[in-house]
């Protein structure tokens, strides 16, 4: 083979492979893989980016995932703890994310950004606060908070509305009459939902279950964890763990609340208030610990 020829091939073959590197690129994960890394992902797959102002007193390291990682095998059985910090669920922990780990899981043991007592609620007998700012949601009991859970709330240009509404509706097997799951076969999921505003453009917004990615994700409701109902859709995780909006639900619209829960949409009277403030956490240009990184690797 002459020196000209294997230089035209040397040549087809560096196109061919940077056509195919570049559609798997564009193309992103498909509908029925693992999450994968998206290219439009504003935090470039490092949590480490995304700046909650409650953990500025907590010390932290980057983890940067690697495909033979799992979150039991990084952490054991303190791998909840992990997930709540980053409010990230395991489907969407995959190889090429960088999350933040704690020095001492002592110090996310009762990890909440939100007050343990908070003036507004305290008349209250239910009262529901989701902090966007921290990505997170409280339940309170006459002021005193009674548990916390990671949440995600909408992303920009699709930001959850601020304000006081009420819970004036509950569905435990609502799906989304505006969405559908990445590849177009069911309506979106939107398990143990509780509507708290309807829009002027007749929009409505709910409290539900979803996927939790670790950053405002939603078109505008607030999620929570359910890997239940990750399960029933997309086969993982194998056993359920976080079951967040089951929690919620069953506490603020629970049969306990309104008697018999047929599953189906049911408006309710005097729900529980909920008050939603901040605004987006800020996504930072470069990882705070991009030094402590280098250092490793070097």
């Amino acid at each position: 083979m002459s020196g000209r020829v294997r230089s035209l091939l040397k040549v087809l073959v560096t196109s061919l492979s940077l056509v195919l590197a570049g559609w798997i690129i564009l193309s992103g994960p498909s509908a029925i893989s693992d999450p994968a890394a998206n290219p439009e992902d504003p935090a470039k797959e490092d949590l480490t980016r995304v700046a909650y102002p409650s953990i500025a007193g907590i010390k932290w390291r980057p983890q940067f995932i690697r495909p033979q990682d799992t979150p039991d095998l990084l952490f054991g059985k303190d791998w909840p703890l992990v997930a709540r910090f980053n409010r990230i669920d395991r489907r969407h922990l995959y190889p090429g994310m960088t999350i933040k780990v704690p020095e001492k899981m002592d110090d996310i043991r009762n990890y909440t950004p939100l007050p343990r007592e908070y003036e507004p609620a305290r008349r209250h007998e239910k009262y529901i606060v989701v902090n966007i700012t921290e990505q997170w949601i409280g339940a309170y009991e006459y002021g005193k908070l009674v548990f916390s859970m990671p949440a995600a709330t909408g992303k920009k240009g699709t930001e959850t509305p601020t304000g006081i509404f009420r819970i004036d509706a509950r569905h435990r097997n609502h799906t989304s009459s505006l969405y559908q799951t990445d590849d177009n076969s069911a309506q979106y999921p939107m398990d143990n939902a509780m509507r708290f505003y309807i829009g002027k453009d007749n929009v409505s917004y709910w409290i539900h279950a979803r996927d939790l990615p670790g950053k405002p994700a939603s078109h505008g409701c607030v999620g929570l964890f359910d890997e239940s109902m990750q399960k029933r859709m997309y086969g993982i995780p194998e056993i359920p763990v976080l079951l967040d909006s089951k929690k919620l639900y069953d506490w603020a619209v629970g049969e306990n609340e309104y008697e018999d829960d047929t599953g189906e949409l049911e408006e309710l009277e005097d729900g529980p208030e909920v008050e939603i403030t901040g605004d987006l956490p800020r996504v930072l240009s470069t990882t705070p610990y991009r030094s402590v990184v280098q250092m490793s690797n070097n």
